[in-house]
């Protein structure tokens, strides 16, 4: 979000010793990433590992979910469209919820224990490119949403449509401190984002966020009469997601998977019609977290190069004071879902086994914790027969993209993504690559996709076991959560 030089200084003046020390090193090549980091992205790092780490001052959910969750505006070269549409009934026979509901039994063991949610209504954002703009000019005034809409429909140049997943660990963010990144998406495809408001945790745990995900997709293809968009096929639809907006791209496109796997042409009722589930177009995926559980070895291996909080004894779980929303009533383990749960592979993607029939996969990270589960997911898919493409930068961390803004990276990670989009929309064939791109240079190494990580599917299977331990095990009624992801 934007902040004025005030804010900034305020933010900036209590930091001075840590960037005083943090430019030191770096000026002196004391820093394990001197050589590959610029002065920049030090700062940034070293600020946000301050601000996130153990000895940062705790701050209720409540709290940081109001920061967090506040909308920033608009301006700058972005047309946004604002839509809320009703909710559908809970009671639809053989319904959206239905379908999602008998999926999760399908796909678990039968122990697992979690909420059923009501319908909620289809909430987010249109975002297209608007040329010729100031990056501080205001959005026009007086126009309605859907006359917003069509202005932003005007200025795509492709069929590309990006439904947008943002990040936020489950529990913080809205799709609205997204913008910036999904106007470079929509800028880079020549196309148009929908960026969904699912609903949050603690507050509505699993599945209700995949709920909202599911009906965002049924949204786009069978518009009900009230949205401002006609029916975009989905052979022209990508998913996209950061973080945990990567862990519901993934749960979504494994839901699709198994309903394909049950029917070849499977159908949902949706507004007193059965319509068909078809697959997307394909998957764009900037640093997805995959591993509700973090047990994966980068977590610890990689952590020199990011910011987020270190799986390391108690520092596995950030500690919230009481409020409202947390702990939940009655208790449970996480954040996102019932302990129970978090080896499902609607929760967990990395539980998945199966990613055949996918359609192709684009992934982006940095070197970073959450890089040995991406890499799981990219070599099984790819072992599958599935088309991977695969980016790996080095040193850089989590959602470099969207912290790192004028980095050469960035603009590689931006244009790979873009063409991505556009070559799988488009119609081109997309074949399966991988390549590690180096500090600084860009200079792009090609590895193996399908010998990215050294891990087994059984080794991988008794890491998340021993998370699962971890984040039960704790003394009841302890208020524990997630990392900020």
């Amino acid at each position: 979000m934007d902040a004025t030089p005030t804010q900034l200084l305020k933010l900036l003046l209590p930091k001075t010793p840590l960037l005083l020390r943090t430019a030191l090193a770096h000026t002196l090549s004391l820093s394990p990433q001197s050589s590959k980091w610029d002065l920049r992205t030090a700062i940034t790092v070293s600020i946000m590992r301050d601000m996130m780490g153990p000895n940062s001052t705790p701050t209720s959910i409540t709290h940081q979910q109001k920061l967090t969750t506040r909308d920033p505006g608009v301006k700058g070269p972005m047309w946004i469209s604002k839509v809320a549409l009703d909710a559908l009934p809970d009671d639809e026979v053989n319904g959206v919820r239905d379908v999602l509901l008998r999926a999760i039994k399908e796909l678990g063991t039968g122990n697992e224990t979690y909420s059923i949610p009501n319908n909620a209504p289809c909430e987010g954002e249109w975002t297209g490119y608007r040329a010729g703009v100031a990056a501080n000019e205001p959005e026009p005034t007086g126009l309605s949403e859907q006359q917003k809409y069509d202005n932003l429909l005007k200025e795509t140049t492709s069929k590309v449509t990006v439904l947008y997943f943002h990040g936020g660990a489950m529990y913080l963010l809205d799709p609205s401190t997204s913008r910036p990144n999904t106007a470079r998406i929509a800028r880079e495809t020549g196309g148009q984002a929908f960026s969904v408001r699912y609903r949050l945790s603690p507050q509505h745990p699993f599945p209700a966020a995949l709920l909202d995900a599911l009906t965002s997709y049924l949204t786009l293809l069978y518009p009900p009469p009230t949205a401002p968009h006609t029916a975009i096929p989905a052979n022209e639809i990508v998913f996209s997601g950061d973080s945990a907006g990567g862990t519901l791209c993934t749960s979504l496109l494994q839901l699709l998977l198994h309903l394909h796997r049950q029917s070849p042409n499977p159908t949902v009722s949706w507004y007193e019609k059965d319509v068909a589930i078809p697959l997307p177009a394909g998957l764009a995926l900037s640093s997805p977290w995959l591993d509700i559980t973090r047990s994966m070895p980068s977590i610890t291996h990689f952590a020199q190069n990011d910011y987020l909080p270190p799986v390391t004894g108690s520092n596995f779980t950030t500690r919230f004071p009481a409020c409202e929303a947390w702990p939940a009533k009655p208790p449970r383990a996480d954040l996102y879902c019932e302990a129970s749960a978090l080896m499902h592979p609607l929760v967990s993607p990395l539980a998945a086994r199966d990613w055949s029939a996918s359609p192709p996969l684009f992934f982006s990270l940095g070197e970073e914790m959450l890089r040995d589960e991406d890499a799981v997911m990219a070599q099984r898919a790819a072992k599958q027969g599935v088309k991977v493409v695969w980016r790996e930068f080095e040193a850089l961390p989590h959602c470099f993209g969207m912290m790192l803004e004028g980095l050469g990276a960035t603009r590689v990670h931006y244009e790979e993504l873009g063409g991505f989009c556009r070559d799988v929309v488009g119609g081109k064939e997309v074949e399966t690559s991988a390549e590690f791109l180096k500090a600084k240079t860009l200079e792009r190494v090609q590895v193996d996709v399908k010998g990215l990580c050294g891990l087994s599917d059984e080794e991988v299977e008794a890491l998340m076991r021993k998370g699962v331990e971890r984040i039960s095990g704790g003394r009841k009624g302890e208020m524990e959560g997630r990392p900020m992801l």
